[in-house]
């Protein structure tokens, strides 16, 4: 059995001592060492319910779908992972209703047990159609057979819910980018309002339910984070708050819907913010170590001590507020004068203002003193200086630890980033981030639930074994075969057993799609698209008659593509960037002569079937740039240790995401088509084996002439 950790314990402890005081402790069969909570706990209700293969099957029946070998093997694969506690990562195609496969063994798990079980997504769609379409079918096809309705909700972090007690308290007076801009500011005040007027119609306060929605700045005048909330007890509206709301709707639920970066928040904090659960579904799973990092990713900016500063302002003297004021302006010169990219070393000047950061901020926490009675208001700004101050302070604290051994080199990465995004440049910042996340992983997701990870791209190269090692499971794995192992770094008495499998696909990827590689072109270069690859790209458009989706590495290569072929080709080519993704994909599904160009959400983002979409071109193998600071840390990390940084960071991060772009072809049994690689290296490089090994395994051919005339064919079908 794995040795539980002290925050599982601590949840055993608190499952146990309920059952005590219920009378409950009875009717438990099969405890793994005496205790409740922990995988593979077995209630004996469990054994009154009907089988999961019967409840499969008449879930599938109200969905209006088939028996599906690979549904059906995922199901038990998953069913068995719950029962034992071993964790289980499953390959599942596009088609194999993986949704269902996890769905029905998790809710018959809930009921039997009485807990909750966790599911965790990487993006709202999946969220949105667990929740709206797939649970609620579920919930009523399931009732005659369990004798009862499944139940379910959706929660996530404080920050997108309303906070009415902030919406009728004071407005936070706006940065100054808004603040002497007075379109910015009349647009803050009309969307405040709005959200004011929408206040008094929902029922949930859930900012994705606001449509049209409001920018950053409007939504965080009525939104508080974790750390600025007042607490339930002390909110003079917490009993009708609806983060509250949504917890304790949670709580009573047997399948609890989140996010990644929730899940992070959970592992990554001492107090639990998800509710009890002893099994964790994590779909979308090759996005699990990206989301995570962004959470423990910190930030620090001359911007974000200034707001700090004005939060104390009322709350300190003027001499404490000036001393965090004078150093965020010193910082904000050094970060003016500095290159963006990794810093290897802290230079002094930087690292003497860091302490000056860390100082300041400190006497600011300490003039504004221990907590103390006072009316809501008083207390809300107290709470908002606090939670500026003390951001601000462990960022600087993290960042000078980091450079304060070789081992904390090699715990976190600290760069100088200033970029621009759709609002316009963003201030210089330093940001800090952890080198990798497997620990972390290991300890607070796989040491304390039985977990389930599922995605169609989790083999890279034919194996689990690149992204076990950044998830912190143990072992070599091969396909369909159990792996067991041993985690030594932290814990070498924590028995980590994992199973991996890949159930397929019920797509014949040979005869529905080819795999085109243009060998024939020039390596890409620095420089944008070369000539060679806009006519490439234009011959594959025209033959196609529009229908394609183009897949580009940098946002600059799609809008020289969108330029250079609006002038040649007889279709419609949309840009990202144009509109909002959600209504340019809704444009190109509607519209077969049409074409989609875009950069890295519509790699992973893009659910289109039909004869819309009958042509993927990918421009180039899409490695992270060598001057990405994360990357390249990582990268020189496993060279350090012996290892190859370059197949194990580079490649992998980019045959993921081949892997997700060529998955945008095939979304439905009738679907046929192409996708191509304009980049030669696929076909002619070293590591293009590990990569081709990653993709479905469509019919390949590197002849253009083959291509187009396969790709007419389709058209005229059409």
């Amino acid at each position: 059995m794995r040795a539980p950790t002290a925050r599982r314990a601590a949840r055993v402890t608190r499952q146990n001592r309920t059952a005590t005081r219920t009378g409950d402790t009875g009717g438990r069969v099969g405890l793994r060492a005496g205790l409740t909570g922990l995988p593979g706990t077995v209630s004996a209700m469990s054994d009154s319910l009907p089988s999961l293969r019967e409840l499969l099957a008449t879930a599938v029946e109200a969905v209006g779908g088939a028996e599906r070998p690979g549904q059906v093997e995922m199901a038990e694969a998953v069913h068995s992972s719950i029962r034992t506690g071993d964790h289980l990562a499953v390959q599942a195609g596009t088609g194999t209703g993986k949704s269902l496969a996890y769905l029905v063994p998790a809710i018959r798990h809930a009921v039997a047990n009485g807990k909750s079980v966790v599911i965790s997504t990487a993006t709202i769609a999946l969220q949105r159609q667990l929740v709206d379409r797939d649970l609620p079918r579920l919930a009523k096809a399931l009732t005659k057979s369990l004798k009862r309705t499944p139940t379910f909700a959706i929660l996530k972090g404080r920050r997108n819910y309303l906070c009415l007690h902030r919406l009728d308290g004071p407005q936070e007076e706006p940065d100054d980018q808004v603040l002497f801009d007075p379109f910015a500011v009349s647009r803050l005040g009309r969307e405040v309002g709005r959200l004011r007027d929408w206040a008094s119609d929902t029922e949930v306060g859930d900012r994705d339910e606001l449509v049209p929605g409001v920018s950053e700045q409007a939504w965080r005048q009525v939104s508080v984070s974790a750390r600025e909330c007042l607490g339930v007890s002390r909110c003079p509206i917490g009993t009708d708050c609806f983060a509250e709301k949504a917890r304790a709707e949670a709580g009573k639920s047997d399948v609890v819907v989140t996010n990644h970066a929730l899940l992070a928040i959970d592992a990554l904090g001492t107090a639990q913010v998800l509710p009890e659960h002893d099994v964790v579904i994590i779909d979308e799973a090759h996005d699990l170590v990206d989301r995570v990092t962004s959470v423990a990713t910190g930030e620090l900016s001359a911007t974000a001590i200034a707001i700090a500063a004005r939060r104390s302002g009322k709350l300190v003297t003027d001499e404490v507020a000036d001393r965090l004021v004078e150093a965020g302006e010193g910082l904000a010169m050094l970060l003016s004068e500095a290159p963006a990219g990794r810093l290897d070393d802290l230079p002094e000047p930087v690292a003497v203002t860091l302490q000056a950061i860390r100082d300041a901020a400190h006497g600011c926490v300490t003039s504004i003193g221990p907590d103390r009675k006072e009316d809501p208001e008083a207390s809300t700004a107290r709470k908002l200086a606090l939670s500026a101050l003390e951001e601000v302070h462990d960022t600087a604290v993290r960042i000078l630890d980091a450079f304060g051994s070789e081992d904390a080199k090699l715990r976190d990465v600290v760069w100088v980033s200033g970029d621009i995004n759709a609002a316009g440049p963003r201030p210089v910042t330093l940001r800090v981030a952890p080198l990798g996340v497997a620990g972390l992983l290991r300890e607070r997701l796989f040491g304390e639930n039985t977990t389930v990870l599922t995605s169609a791209t989790l083999t890279l190269g034919g194996t689990f074994d690149a992204l076990a090692k950044q998830w912190g499971l143990p072992g070599k794995q091969r396909v369909g075969v159990k792996a067991e192992g041993t985690a030594t770094d932290k814990e070498p008495s924590d028995d980590i057993r994992w199973t991996g499998m890949d159930v397929g696909s019920p797509f014949d990827h040979p005869r529905s799609g080819i795999l085109y590689t243009a060998r024939h072109l020039p390596p890409p270069g620095r420089d944008g698209l070369p000539p060679a690859y806009l006519e490439e790209l234009r011959e594959l458009v025209t033959a196609a008659g529009g229908r394609t989706l183009g897949l580009f590495s940098s946002m600059r290569a799609a809008k020289q593509a969108t330029a250079e072929l609006r002038d040649k080709v007889d279709v419609d080519i949309l840009c990202q960037g144009d509109d909002s993704t959600a209504l340019l994909v809704k444009k190109f599904a509607e519209n077969p002569q049409t074409c989609l160009f875009g950069t890295l959400s519509l790699w992973q983002g893009v659910d289109v079937p039909g004869p819309s979409l009958t042509l993927v071109v990918m421009d180039r193998i899409p490695f992270p740039r060598p001057d990405d600071p994360l990357a390249s840390a990582r990268q020189r990390a496993v060279e350090s240790r012996g290892g190859n940084g370059f197949l194990t960071v580079a490649a992998t991060h980019a045959a993921l995401l081949l892997a997700q772009g060529a998955g945008r072809l095939l979304r439905s049994m009738d679907d046929k088509g192409v996708v191509a690689v304009l980049d030669p290296r696929l076909a002619t490089a070293r590591y293009g084996g590990f990569l081709r090994a990653s993709l479905p395994p469509f019919w390949p051919t590197t002849d253009p002439e083959v291509v187009r005339a396969a790709l007419r064919r389709l058209a005229a079908a059409s």
